[in-house]
């Protein structure tokens, strides 16, 4: 896979730690140490500025801004593409003594250490500082943003002169003066900005989105000090001069409030008061109530969500880290959210929601909290009308849902891909099947998911065609394989659009049949008919599935026939293609980005025989350079499932520790969000061997040869079942007083809260 490990964090069960500071990893450094909490996400950038490399990164999850591409003249490309855009800086810090200023990249500096705390979320970063006159100081900073209150956002500075005592001067405030990354733009202007006592707040709105940003702070000092204002375009803040004292410890703690809007439905005046509000109500409850809160919801996180890992140091804390950014980049909290490709870490890819959300996201959250699965699937009910324009714009009916968005609008300029993937809308179909599926919330399915369906439907029904011998299929379109383009009958397409027909009839069917009224105003709402059901139904059972007597799925029509290329003989040195490679020459071959016909004999994996997996794993696999961060895991699912134990650890290898290692040589951009997921899935499904699109859940549980064992808990019909498996035995039990049936290597037992043991069949030994 041409990956390459480079360790550069301290290995820590339950700590990232960077002992000493490299500056040439600075901004890997700073990805590793972003902090989020669904609502805002800031990057580990030092506080105090740097001229070391870096990208100062704050973010809220829907801020963003628009941008102009080149008008094309052609209907259906997109001309108007928003992007996530770089906000305030809350955590910003200066200081100085005698005139000379904390800058790490040139500044003399000791015992540099910085510790992210995964029981906590609390960032630490200590080191000592000597001037040029000698004098030592002791500076410790820490952060951390409030789980739940998601407003709320803290910082600590602690100073500790180690050789000297007088005075430091610290320049405090709010700064939107905030560059984005490649495009050297500051998007903000100015609203509001004031003074109070020991605070100060300023907001300030995007230039074309109009979206707004409150943000103000309030400070405690452990001594008294003259406070003076500071303000400037864009920023504001104050400048004090703190005494020091030899061996002595002064603390600045400054609270922060931030408050968005989204959408314009206050005036500044308004929203300037709802900040005002919240902060005060921040400053009543002080920092170390709030620090006792964020305990407390890590606490139940760990107690609940854990995967343990014996006899692996290095996968047991790259696990915990993924658990960790997955619960700071979405828990629930608001269904107009999402979880971008990056989360709230970077501005690579924008921002921007693949359809990653729906197959890869969401099985962490329907396993370990359903209410945030379901708000998943909101956001996309949310942006449905969007949705309805894109598929306009495609010269359809229905609902054609984006590639690339932050709102609910198509957000991708490049043609071939906004224009001919669909995974997207087959995604969300998909994400509401599995929801509905493992939670039976007919609720939502009867409202929300079944119109979405209909819509979903009505545009596959449109974008698909007829050819001259009846059959029904996707002409000139691209499937999770990026690497063809413009092809007909695309396997992953043709066969996620057909079981997207079927889940639409069989929901309307049985809405009619259970629910007549519900049905009557749905169909008032949506005008869907009986001749629309005949047609998807139809369509359904002409879609063309190219599928030979072996049990080989053609990739798409043609595929077989394509010249084949040697993907081990691509010098490591040309990767990633699309920066070495005529963009032209990538399409022109078999060679695979990711996996497109083994991704869907993934979603709905118990529909095929193992024989069926086994011939297309063996055929794609060497075809797949993996050029995706989501492919290895899906490999390595399937290679655990056929029985090639040592290639699912391979491919494992760099799951859990895909940013943490740097793999990919650009964590400096962000983390890889829907590949953290990725990594979850790779170990439940994969060594666990958890299947769950079946008519209850499965397990074929293995265990890596080099682990000794590993823990790990799913939710299922409100039941929490803890799996525990050694080299020789499988534990299973409820730990929450509930009892529930499910397979286990092919047998079906009733597991309740006394332990369940069984001994690991011959087929699923790795020895």
């Amino acid at each position: 896979m041409a990956k390459i490990a480079d360790q550069y964090f301290v290995l820590d069960p339950w700590k990232i730690i960077e002992d000493g500071f490299d500056p040439s990893y600075s901004q890997v450094a700073e990805s590793i140490f972003s902090l989020g909490n669904e609502y805002m996400g800031v990057r580990g950038y030092f506080e105090e500025g740097t001229t070391s490399e870096s990208l100062l990164g704050s973010y809220f999850n829907g801020i963003y801004e628009n941008t102009k591409s080149t008008y094309t003249g052609y209907k259906g490309v997109v001309t108007e593409p928003h992007f996530m855009v770089n906000a305030v800086d809350w955590l910003y810090t200066r200081l100085s003594i005698e005139g000379e200023q904390l800058d790490i990249n040139v500044s003399t500096i000791e015992k540099f250490r910085r510790e992210l705390d995964l029981k906590t979320g609390v960032l630490t970063r200590s080191f000592t500082w000597i001037l040029a006159s000698g004098k030592r100081i002791k500076i410790s900073m820490q952060r951390f943003l409030h789980m739940e209150r998601a407003e709320y956002g803290y910082q600590v500075i602690q100073l500790v002169p180690e050789n000297f005592s007088g005075v430091i001067s610290a320049t405090l405030g709010l700064d939107f003066n905030t560059i984005h990354a490649g495009r050297d733009v500051a998007y903000w202007q100015e609203q509001k900005k004031g003074f109070t006592e020991q605070g100060a707040s300023i907001l300030s709105q995007t230039i074309s989105s109009e979206q707004r940003v409150y943000s103000g702070f309030e400070l405690e000092i452990n001594q008294d000090v003259v406070m003076n204002k500071l303000e400037q375009p864009q920023f504001i803040g104050y400048e004090m001069t703190l005494n020091l004292s030899e061996g002595q410890e002064t603390t600045v703690k400054k609270m922060v409030t931030n408050v968005v809007e989204k959408k314009i439905t206050e005036s500044v005046e308004s929203l300037w008061s709802r900040g005002e509000k919240v902060l005060a109500l921040q400053k009543g409850l002080g920092y170390e109530k709030a620090l006792l809160e964020q305990k407390t919801f890590w606490d139940y996180v760990w107690a609940n969500f854990d995967i343990q890992i014996e006899g692996d140091d290095k996968n047991q804390q790259g696990i915990r880290y993924c658990i960790f950014q997955l619960q700071q980049t979405y828990h629930g909290q608001d269904p107009t959210n999402n979880i971008g490709a990056k989360g709230l870490t970077g501005e690579a890819y924008g921002g921007h929601a693949f359809w990653d959300t729906e197959t890869c996201c969401l099985p962490y959250y329907l396993f370990n909290n359903p209410k945030a699965a379901r708000n998943l699937l909101e956001f996309r009910y949310n942006t449905l009308e969007q949705a309805k324009v894109r598929a306009r714009d495609l010269d359809c009916p229905g609902a054609c849902y984006p590639i690339a968005t932050l709102n609910g609008k198509e957000a991708c300029d490049l043609w071939q891909h906004a224009s001919t993937q669909f995974q997207p809308s087959t995604g969300v179909a998909y994400g509401i099947w599995h929801y509905v599926h493992l939670t039976e919330d007919k609720e939502f399915l009867y409202g929300h998911g079944a119109e979405m369906l209909i819509e979903i439907s009505r545009f596959l029904a449109a974008r698909g065609d007829w050819s001259p011998e009846g059959d029904f299929g996707f002409f000139g379109v691209m499937g999770p394989d990026e690497f063809q383009v413009m092809v007909n009958h695309n396997g992953y397409t043709n066969y996620m659009a057909q079981q997207t027909f079927d889940y639409t009839v069989e929901v309307l069917c049985e809405l009619q049949r259970l629910a007549p009224t519900m049905y009557d105003l749905l169909q008032e709402k949506t005008g869907v008919s009986d001749d629309e059901l005949n047609n998807w139904q139809k369509c359904s059972e002409k879609t063309v599935i190219l599928q030979e007597k072996t049990g080989l799925f053609e990739q798409h029509d043609g595929y077989f026939k394509l010249p084949h290329i040697d993907i081990h003989s691509i010098p490591v040195e040309e990767f990633p293609l699309y920066n070495h490679w005529s963009y032209d020459r990538i399409y022109r071959n078999d060679m695979i980005k990711q996996p497109d016909v083994l991704m869907f004999q993934f979603l709905y994996n118990q529909r095929f025989t193992s024989e069926e997996k086994r011939v297309n794993y063996e055929f794609y696999e060497p075809r797949t350079i993996h050029e995706s961060s989501l492919s290895p895991s899906i490999h390595s699912i399937l290679a655990a499932e056929i029985g090639r134990h040592e290639e699912a650890f391979d491919f494992f290898g760099f799951a859990t520790r895909m940013d943490l290692d740097n793999y990919n040589r650009n964590t400096n951009e962000g983390l890889h969000t829907t590949s953290i997921a990725a990594a979850w899935v790779n170990i439940v499904y994969g060594f666990g061997g958890l299947r769950s699109d079946g008519p209850m859940l499965l397990f074929n549980p293995s265990i890596p040869q080099s682990w000794d064992s590993y823990t790990f808990r799913v939710e299922y019909k409100q039941a929490v079942i803890e799996i525990k498996v050694t080299s020789e035995k499988v534990a299973f039990q409820v730990v929450n007083n509930h009892s529930v049936e499910i397979t286990i290597y092919d047998q079906v037992y009733e597991i309740g809260t006394d332990i369940f043991t069984l001994t690991i069949p011959e087929k699923w030994r790795t020895e």
